[in-house]
């Protein structure tokens, strides 16, 4: 068999095809052969080959996802916002991406899998709490924060944002994921970090609620 002198343009054709499953027909009505008959000259070997998993494709297709549109990036890019307004507006930016919300809720059943649970854990440490404490460390000089607690609050944060609002681990109807969100609100504003305001309530209102749809089809 002739070896593939371009893997990495295969494993784009799978993961643009995946992607567009997933978001067509959902992550648990695609299958593989579903991606390769949308590739039209792969075989499942092939695709096998790349990803060992239609978990691994899922992984790879979010990662694909934020590295093309990292909303935490754009806040960081932005000079007219003080630190508490960045770190708002990364996570409004997040919640505006429909195609990534929509493949995050896709996303919740392979979380009860620990490799990829820990795996979002890892992710998130590494990835986005920079960008959180860097946010955090701003408003501390700008007067928007008043916490001594950058770095730890960066990742309490994703955990408490991550972790406890996954209904696979912590089940919850999407009004108890409302209420979760606003008790993490009341308990930052007493670190000094008023970051959940109504805005933000709305606009993760729909999200919550079509997390509670997707649980109810599994």
């Amino acid at each position: 068999m002739a070896r593939n002198k371009y893997p990495e343009i295969t494993e784009e054709r799978i993961l643009q095809a995946a992607e567009r499953l997933f978001l067509e027909k959902g992550y648990d009505n695609t299958t593989i052969q579903d991606i390769v008959d949308a590739l039209g000259d792969l075989t499942k070997g092939a695709v096998y080959h790349h990803f060992k998993s239609k978990e691994d494709i899922m992984e790879a297709v979010g990662d694909r996802m934020f590295v093309r549109n990292n909303p935490f990036a754009e806040a960081a890019a932005r000079k007219d916002l003080n630190g508490l307004e960045k770190l708002r507006a990364s996570i409004l930016m997040n919640q505006s991406d429909d195609a990534r919300m929509e493949m995050t809720v896709q996303s919740m059943p392979i979380l009860e899998n620990p490799r990829f649970l820990a795996s979002m854990i890892r992710d998130n440490q590494q990835e986005i709490a920079p960008y959180l404490r860097r946010f955090l460390e701003e408003g501390i000089r700008d007067g928007s924060i008043h916490t001594e607690y950058p770095k730890e609050l960066s990742e309490v944060i994703l955990l408490l944002t991550g972790l406890w609002m996954v209904p696979s681990l912590y089940p919850a109807t999407a009004e108890e994921m409302m209420r979760k969100f606003r008790f993490i609100g009341l308990l930052l504003e007493r670190m000094g970090v008023p970051l959940v305001d109504e805005a933000l309530l709305e606009k993760l209102a729909p999200y919550f609620a079509r997390i509670e749809a997707q649980q109810k089809k599994q």
